[in-house]
């Protein structure tokens, strides 16, 4: 399989993000912004930058995650399903050509200075070159870009001899009033000129391309916002401390302006020049990336299939071309500079927020496939900092801003009815997000043996190519296990039947061919090779099966159906926890399973001789006790009931405790005993405990503070302060 060239240095990689934020940005945006804070402009520059942060590292890692795909749109199609991907891809294409649309504004208003023409006129202007981008995309004149890093340069140079020339003669009377419109103005403000940022992670859309990713491509985004966070700020302070405030508030050419006063009419020309060139590189790139939305949402069967049609010469996708370029002429005609900055910043503080909440979800539902070589800092409080931002953002935009966004998804959630409703797709938060509450009263007894779906395959080239239907256990390896033979032995322990099923199971994307993976695999081998030697040696039946889902939680759940297995035994890390927002797969698998379930910790105990079981008395401790002892009777090992009981029990409650216990170990037929210990601490107790023994067996997990309840993130701490292995259950209720 062909793959994309990885030739992109981190020096053109900067350079490519800086050219997606150089333009309306600087030559257009501050005037209007200015007007609606006074000279602290910079200051709002500089929140901006602040608040778009966590989407720039977000999307560093999902870029990484995901280095040959590319594009928010896809990030959120498979985060959040398609339905939401669809109304992404409308977002992000309307903020992009709204983004395109403003710059041939501000190009219009440079062109006044280089040509005698009517400002009423400059819309056409405008429309004119609106349609010589729309045939240089249609022709794919790819030279065309190729001038775009030396416009680039020469905007750059320009801005930094104003710099050099300007600061130098800033009036501080013209910095007065800095808070025209107190904090409210700023910080609205601040939304304004969100749009001004990003182009910061346009980068991330070629990082198939870009060499070592995983460095390059956060160090790329994160540079390249520090340079234009500089320019931005640099710049505008010296505009306003050199253009009157009545003259800057109503100037959309205010890098004209500055350079007039600055050098003279020459000057003056050459800086208008510059305008015209930088906007319309921008405007042509603008053009490029918009089109290819709905072109991609086509292709993913999200829109009518007319727009993935290819020019049978030129092999551009003419129809999205002509269609992006249509909504920008009406922007260019019906909406003012003001209005088309504002909807243009709202689109995309909304996929911003969006971005920001893939993260979340990607590393809480600890999906299989999302691996990303790079992982934002700071996580989840970078996240959540850019969402809580970017709702607030929003609110300031205003009403109308915030009436398109709900225009636009009511107009995405119809054209998904439309077009998109037959997509096999999943997004990871439908995967494993909550079920109904009914579900959960799906019991064993009344549940139907089910095939695997067509989300699933199984490779035929490791034993026979099927999956046992009378097996007792079922043991999903899912690559993280620490020792997958351990694992195995304890699912042989809890087993009463003959049979004992192992499943290697690949989760990948949805947009991913499951055909594509069934290759021969050292790993799967080396697996299938060490289990029958396990057979063997502790003269057990095993099947293993090599498994490639789109979706494991749902495909585990398949498997203890068509199997009516009594246990599942998953390897674990210790974080099992089921959010209100959303479960990572071991939670939302706990939750849903019909089996019973065990959870393994393996903390490199090889040989268990000594098994400790600690339970809350009222617990169904008959249950845990067979199976304490059924495990001792596998390893011939002993068992004790750890009862913890506080420091200040009266002695007849005490004496109750112990005899209840012994009582439950009567019917047991390995060696055990009861230990009460005193302690106010719990989890310091069974810890202290654990150091002697081999094995903790222990019930499932609970919820224990609002962050794990939100988000499922919590580590398990009696699991975390065990000195040996653990094993959590949960015995299901007949």
């Amino acid at each position: 399989m062909k793959t994309l060239k990885r030739s992109v240095s981190l020096t053109s990689a900067i350079a490519i993000s800086i050219g997606g934020m150089l333009g309306s940005g600087i030559f257009v945006l501050p005037g209007i912004a200015a007007a609606k804070t006074g000279s602290s402009i910079w200051l709002a520059y500089l929140l901006a930058a602040v608040c778009i942060l966590p989407a720039a590292l977000s999307k560093s890692e999902l870029a990484t995650a995901m280095p040959s795909s590319g594009g928010t749109y896809v990030y959120i199609e498979r985060t959040f399903g398609p339905i939401f991907g669809t109304i992404a891809g409308i977002g992000l294409w309307l903020s992009l050509l709204l983004k395109s649309s403003f710059a041939l504004v501000g190009f219009g208003a440079y062109l006044t200075v280089l040509v005698n023409i009517n400002e009423g006129f400059t819309k056409y202007a405008a429309l004119f070159f609106l349609l010589i981008i729309l045939f240089l995309n249609i022709f794919g004149i790819k030279k065309v870009g190729k001038v775009q890093l030396v416009i680039v340069t020469i905007s750059l140079i320009s801005l930094g001899a104003i710099l050099i020339f300007g600061i130098p003669r800033v009036d501080d009377a013209l910095l007065q009033p800095v808070f025209s419109n107190g904090n409210l103005g700023l910080a609205s403000t601040v939304a304004f000129i969100y749009i001004s940022y990003a182009g910061v992670t346009k980068i991330a859309a070629i990082a198939g391309e870009i060499k070592k990713p995983n460095i390059n491509l956060p160090r790329a985004m994160m540079l390249s916002l520090v340079i234009m966070a500089l320019i931005y700020v640099s710049v505008s302070f010296t505009l306003v401390g050199n253009i009157p405030m009545e003259t800057l508030k109503t100037d959309i050419k205010p890098i004209y302006t500055i350079a007039n006063i600055l050098g003279g009419t020459t000057i003056g020309y050459v800086a208008a020049i510059i305008g015209v060139i930088t906007l319309v590189s921008m405007a042509n790139s603008g053009v490029l990336a918009a089109s290819r939305f709905p072109f991609a949402m086509a292709i993913d069967k999200l829109l009518p299939t007319f727009m993935a049609r290819i020019h049978s010469k030129y092999l551009t996708p003419v129809v999205t071309i002509v269609m992006t370029c249509l909504v920008m002429a009406l922007a260019i005609l019906f909406l003012d500079v003001e209005k088309i900055a504002k909807l243009a910043s709202a689109f995309m503080v909304m996929m911003f927020i969006s971005v920001n909440a893939c993260v979340i979800i990607l590393r809480e539902t600890a999906t299989q496939w999302y691996n990303p070589a790079y992982r934002s800092p700071f996580y989840p409080f970078i996240q959540l900092f850019g969402i809580i931002t970017g709702i607030i953002l929003l609110v300031l935009l205003g009403f109308v801003p915030l009436m398109a966004i709900l225009s636009i998804t009511i107009i995405g959630f119809l054209i998904y009815l439309k077009f998109g409703k037959k997509t096999s797709r999943t997004g990871v938060l439908r995967k494993y997000g909550h079920r109904p509450a009914l579900y959960l009263l799906y019991k064993k007894k009344n549940r139907r043996k089910r095939k695997l779906s067509n989300d699933v395959l199984i490779n035929p080239g490791y034993f026979d190519g099927e999956i046992l239907e009378d097996a007792g256990v079922v043991v999903p390896l899912l690559g993280n296990e620490t020792s997958p033979e351990m694992l195995v032995e304890i699912g042989a322990a809890l087993n009463t039947k003959d049979k004992l099923q192992v499943a290697n199971i690949t989760e990948v994307p949805n947009q991913t061919f499951l055909e594509a993976m069934v290759d021969e695999n050292p790993k799967i081998n080396s697996l299938a090779r060490r289990f029958s030697r396990l057979a063997a040696s502790k003269g057990i039946n095993v099947d293993f099966e090599s498994i490639v889902t789109h979706n494991m939680s749902d495909t585990i759940h398949d498997l203890s159906d068509q199997t009516d297995c009594d246990w599942l035994v998953v390897g674990w890390d210790g974080r099992a926890r089921t959010g209100i927002l959303i479960n990572n797969p071991i939670g939302w698998l706990m939750t849903n399973i019909n089996s019973n379930f065990a959870l393994f910790k393996d903390n490199g105990v090889r040989y268990i001789s000594k098994v400790l079981i600690a339970l809350r008395p009222g617990r169904n401790d008959k249950s845990f006790i067979e199976v304490a002892d059924r495990i001792a009777l596998f390893y011939g090992a002993s068992f004790t009931l750890l009862r913890v009981v506080t420091e200040t029990i009266e002695a007849n409650e005490l004496e109750h405790i112990k005899a209840s216990s012994n009582q439950l170990l009567k019917e047991a037929k390995s060696d055990c005993k009861v230990d009460i210990t005193k302690s106010n601490d719990s989890i310091e107790a069974i810890s202290n405990a654990s150091a002697s023994y081999d094995l903790l067996i222990l019930g499932t997990p609970q919820k224990d503070n609002w962050i794990s309840v939100l988000f499922g993130t919590g580590k398990d701490k009696f699991t975390e302060k065990s000195a040996c292995s653990v094993l959590r259950l949960t015995i299901k209720d007949n």
